[in-house]
């Protein structure tokens, strides 16, 4: 009996963010990209989500290698978090792999990296797996064909359809053409911009805008955009020299990506336009170009210290302007449009929203999901890389084309999606959570956690103190009680003192070997929900003498 094709998504189905896919064939199985997600507005004091990777450990002497798509972080941000679990072979284009060792360098750590080039074949196992080059907003971004025992199965990658990129490298539609010729089993789509009708336009069209802009702006400019949008560095940078700006560098991850992209030739900058953020203030303002990190509101930003006079050399003033040549990611809008009010707020001139024409997409509008669909040609299409409304568009989309409705799969993280010659099913479920990354900490905090942060936010935080006689069990001291977030003392006495009359009247009866501390703790939350339909995070403290 032949050996069954299992896919299982880790992450990146029905949401936005930390991307992983595994493929699974006998004793081999690879994974697809390793990135981490930013947290929702509930997930209180979490930096990133990253995928949860327990089935890669119990799994890990069939895990053969790990294949990165591109540079961004909701692909790659992941790695230096589980590479310390895993010990496997990274396979990728050059300048992802040269944002991968700066990342891993930081964190003190290797790994065996594989470069891998377009037009080439890798193969691990039982797969061939065929690298072909998609446009995107970094450079060297690819999707894949991957021949397996079952079929050819293709995934897309992060991608659009951009005639006339910044570097001039266009999507390979001769090797699109090429797999479709030997019959694609299986196509995962890139579902993020679905919603959009029309195409995406090209990146080049940014350059309009910036050369109006600059043209016409005697203040100082800040440009704020991802530290791995290259293209729009490149055209920033581009502009900055053509109309005699200087450029300075703020954002820690900005200086290292640059570092890496000049390196590696993916940068094209003249050492003479680039000067340190100190010495800003001593050129007029016309000559200056500030390219900033901090497009997403984050509070620790390049762009946020500069704001509140947080960063050492800097700090933007009335009269300077600012380009968010960015949208917000999905669940950052609040922080995102704060940010700009505070901005406002400063005098500063803020340039950004889609009508600016200071930002475009990275990923495919429907012609181009149509267009990718048709060339391709089919039997089954998996949509991926999007919220859940984001899949069901693309099924929508794909019946349109003619793919019969069962063979549009919509997959969810963890549901295993087996190919039995070229007949696929589902077949079960992994269990899966959600590993959060709060500071150093990884993992450690879960959903338990996560809620009685909620609670503290919501309604704060109560302590306790009762000295108890350990032979009568009658109080000799207290109950002290201290309130953090959620009423204010002296403004309560009354209801603080019915709260000390509950406790006092629980050890006034025989409680004998009953954890006193969850009998305190029960009867204030029990007194203050009835009270104020409140229920505060209850710390009991019980001692005994």
């Amino acid at each position: 009996m032949k050996d069954k094709l299992k896919i299982i998504p880790i992450g990146g189905f029905g949401e936005i963010g930390k991307n992983m896919l595994l493929i699974q064939y006998s004793d081999t199985m690879l994974a697809i990209d390793a990135g981490i997600m930013f947290p929702d507005g509930d997930m209180l004091g979490i930096d990133f989500v990253i995928p949860d990777i327990s089935y890669l450990l119990a799994n890990k002497d069939k895990l053969k290698a790990l294949i990165l798509t591109h540079g961004h972080e909701d692909h790659i941000g992941a790695l230096q978090y589980i590479l310390k679990d895993l010990n496997v072979p990274i396979y990728g284009t050059p300048l992802t792999l040269g944002m991968v060792e700066k990342k891993l360098e930081e964190f003190r750590l290797r790994a065996n990296l594989k470069k891998i080039n377009y037009g080439e074949s890798i193969i691990i196992g039982p797969f061939i797996v065929e690298p072909f080059r998609q446009t995107h907003s970094i450079p060297d971004t690819i999707g894949l064909a991957i021949t397996t025992p079952v079929g050819l199965i293709v995934i897309s990658g992060d991608f659009k359809f951009d005639q006339t990129p910044i570097d001039g490298n266009k999507p390979d539609f001769d090797k699109l053409v090429e797999l479709s010729k030997r019959g694609v089993l299986a196509l995962f789509c890139d579902s993020t911009n679905v919603e959009q009708p029309g195409m995406t336009p090209s990146e080049s069209l940014v350059k309009n805008t910036f050369e109006s802009i600059f043209s016409s702006t005697k203040s100082r400019i800040f440009l704020v955009t991802f530290a791995s949008n290259f293209h729009r560095i490149q055209q920033a940078i581009n502009m900055a020299f053509k109309f005699g700006r200087k450029v300075a560098v703020a954002g820690k991850s900005l200086v290292s990506n640059i570092e890496v992209a000049r390196k590696l030739g993916y940068l094209d900058i003249s050492e003479n336009i680039m000067i340190n953020i100190k010495d800003v203030n001593s050129l007029p303002p016309e000559k200056v170009l500030v390219l900033t990190t901090g497009s997403q509101g984050e509070p620790y930003s390049a762009l946020s210290l500069l704001t509140n006079h947080s960063y050492k050399q800097l700090f933007l003033q009335s009269g300077d302007t600012v380009i968010l040549s960015t949208k917000p990611i999905p669940g950052n809008e609040t922080m995102v449009y704060k940010m700009v009010d505070q901005l406002f707020r400063k005098g500063v001139d803020v340039i950004y929203g889609k009508e600016a024409g200071v930002h475009v997409s990275g990923h495919a509008a429907q012609e181009e999901i149509k267009m990718l669909i048709n060339l391709l040609k089919p039997k089954y299409l998996i949509p991926y890389h999007g919220e859940y409304r984001h899949l069901v568009l693309l099924k929508k989309l794909g019946m349109e084309l003619g793919i019969p409705n069962e063979n549009i799969i919509i997959l969810e993280n963890g549901m295993i999606l087996e190919f039995e010659g070229e007949k696929a099913f589902l077949n079960g479920k992994i269990e899966l959570s959600n590993v959060y990354v709060d500071g150093l900490s990884i993992g450690e905090v879960g959903n338990i956690v996560l809620r009685e942060r909620k609670r503290l936010a919501e309604d704060g935080v109560l302590v306790v103190g009762v000295l108890i006689d350990s032979n009568t069990g009658l109080i000799l001291d207290g109950p002290e009680v201290i309130s953090k977030g959620f009423i204010f003392v002296k403004e309560s006495e009354e209801l603080l003192e019915n709260a000390k009359k509950k406790i006092r009247d629980v050890f006034k009866k025989k409680i004998n070997n009953t954890d006193k501390e969850t009998l305190v703790k029960e009867t204030l939350e029990k007194f203050f929900n009835e009270e104020l339909k409140r229920k505060p995070v209850i710390i009991p403290l019980v001692w005994e003498i």
